[in-house]
Parts: structure tokens; C-alpha cells; sequence
């Protein structure tokens, strides 16, 4: 194990934007899953692998869970299962950047809707104005399934940070991964174990593991190191590169190339991002994420 006087050296912003290549990477490895087992299939693996993960390096803190807690806990849980069967899905059917970009439009638009000002209602208004450049819609070739799949994982990931709002003072860190990642597998499991049965092999096996490290257990840790550093604006004005990095890794990974007009659209997604988190403060704990996060559910 490393030392804290190591993790101390690495700049907190480079653990940030390791926490990002390692989601967006773990999002890219997931399309050769998907197409062995479906979206479902995937998202109930990764969950689930994810989940023993978590349970073996943390205890679940059930002395501490309230009977008011309960309900909070499960629509976490839910809905992280429901936003990465829905991103999944979306990239079976639409460039991992695109995707990335239509999600973004959640936690934008809850920043939004929760800022005092009218100005804030703007950075949406200019993320959309990206989307639509990346969908391209007036060619008349838009995939309308993935562009929808992508739009379930945008509610629910302005649902999730909602929620994570509400009981972060409660349940910070991994612990608070050990109560929600278990109920999120189960909640795929509705839909992935139907896919899944019959396809599951030790490969099949070794894979869904594989990216669970990547996506989700590395990238929480990476986040709450980096969390302990920086402020929560530093730290979701970096988020806003997460767009950029699913369309490079797209173009690398998944050889997805995109036109000029679609590179326009996440420059635009991504300034939009930035934009918003200019005049943030830093959260106190009680306003801290499960996880440690400002921005990011499991996608």
C-alpha cells in the first residue's frame, strides 16, 4: 500500500483527472462486455463485482443507518443502477463522447435550478446547443434510442446528486459505496441476469471485474484523495473535461470519429461545464457527496 506521504506528492488535480481517464477508459473496455452479454448484463456485472469490492475494503455502517436514512439509501441505490443500465445502453447505440455530453446535461442543469441566479440557466442552454451539434439532427440520421437512453442517464444523474445532497453529512466516503453499490446491483440485476443467463463464461467473468476496478471502486478512491485537496469548484470545473476525454477515448478505443461540427459541440459542452462552476464555493461536509464526489454517479 502507498503511503499518505506518496499520495501526498501526486498534484490532487492529477488524481482528478486520473479518476476521469479511469471512468471514461472503463465506459470504452464496457462496449466488447455489452456486446457479449447487453447493457443490462454489463451494468449487473460491473455492479455487482463493484459491490463485493467495496464490501471486502469497507463495512457497511448499518449501526448508523436511521430509519428515515432508508429510503434515501435505496433511491441511490436505484437510481445507480438505473443511470448506468441507461449510459450503457446509450453507448450501445451512440459515440461514447455524445453520450458523455447528453448525461453532463444532468448536473448541469441541477446546478442550475438550485443557483439564485437566472444567468446560471445559461451553461445548460449552451451545453444543449453542443448536443444538438453532436447529434447533428437536421442530417436526419440521429439515433433517437441512444439519444434517449442517454437522456434516463441525465435524470438520473441530476436525481443522484439530489439525493447525495440531502444524506451526504450522513454517509461520506467508501462506507457510504458499501450500502448503495449492493442495492444498484440488484436493481441491474432486474434487467441484466434476463441478458446475461447463458452467455457467463470465466472470461466473461474476469472482464466484468476487470472494470469494476476501473469503473467504479478506482475512480471513488482517486476522487476522495483528490476531494481532500482541492475545493469542490476546482474539482467539478476539472468534471467538466469528462465529455472530451469519453471523445477522445471514443476516437482511440472504439476508432469513433467525429466530424468537425461534433468537436465544436463538446468544446462547447465542456466551456459550458467550466462556466458553471465559476463562482462556486467549497461545500462544507454536510454537503460532501457519498464517495467523495461533486459530480459523478457510476456510469
Amino acid at each position: 500500500m502507498s503511503s499518505p506521504r506518496a499520495g501526498a506528492a501526486v498534484p490532487p488535480w492529477a488524481l482528478a483527472v486520473a479518476a476521469i481517464l479511469s471512468v471514461q477508459l472503463g465506459s470504452a473496455l464496457s462496449v466488447d462486455l455489452i456486446r457479449e452479454v447487453g447493457a443490462g448484463g454489463t451494468a449487473w456485472l460491473r455492479l455487482s463485482m463493484g459491490a463485493v469490492i467495496f464490501l471486502i475494503i469497507a463495512r457497511p455502517p448499518l449501526s448508523r443507518v436511521r430509519r428515515s436514512d432508508v429510503p434515501v439509501l435505496l433511491g441511490l441505490g436505484i437510481t445507480t443502477g438505473l443511470v448506468t443500465v441507461g449510459f450503457l445502453a446509450a453507448i450501445e447505440h451512440i459515440p461514447l463522447g455524445t453520450a458523455v455530453a447528453i448525461e453532463f446535461l444532468g448536473p448541469l442543469t441541477v446546478a442550475a435550478l438550485q443557483s439564485r441566479s437566472l444567468r446560471a440557466l445559461i451553461w445548460p442552454g449552451l451545453a444543449l446547443c453542443g448536443v444538438l451539434l453532436l447529434t447533428e439532427p437536421w442530417h436526419g440520421a440521429i439515433n433517437l434510442t441512444g439519444i434517449l437512453f442517454a437522456g434516463l442517464a441525465a435524470v438520473g444523474w441530476g436525481v443522484y446528486i439530489t439525493l447525495t445532497q440531502r444524506i451526504g453529512d450522513r454517509f461520506t466516503g467508501i462506507s457510504a459505496l458499501s450500502l448503495t453499490i449492493p442495492v444498484a446491483a440488484v436493481t441491474a440485476a432486474a434487467i441484466g441476469i434476463p441478458q446475461a443467463v447463458g452467455h457467463l463464461s470465466p472470461g466473461i467473468l474476469a472482464a466484468a471485474a476487470g472494470l469494476a476496478i476501473l469503473l467504479p471502486v478506482l475512480p471513488f478512491a482517486l476522487e476522495m484523495l483528490a476531494l481532500r485537496r482541492m475545493t469542490a469548484t476546482a474539482f467539478g470545473t476539472l468534471m467538466a473535461l469528462e465529455p472530451a476525454v469519453g471523445l477522445v477515448l471514443g476516437m482511440i478505443v472504439l476508432h469513433q470519429q467525429p466530424s468537425s461540427l461534433q468537436f465544436l459541440g463538446i468544446l462547447l459542452v465542456v466551456l459550458a461545464g467550466a462556466a458553471a462552476q465559476r463562482g462556486g464555493r467549497r461545500r462544507s461536509p454536510a454537503e460532501q457527496l457519498p464517495g467523495g464526489s461533486t459530480l459523478d454517479p457510476i456510469p
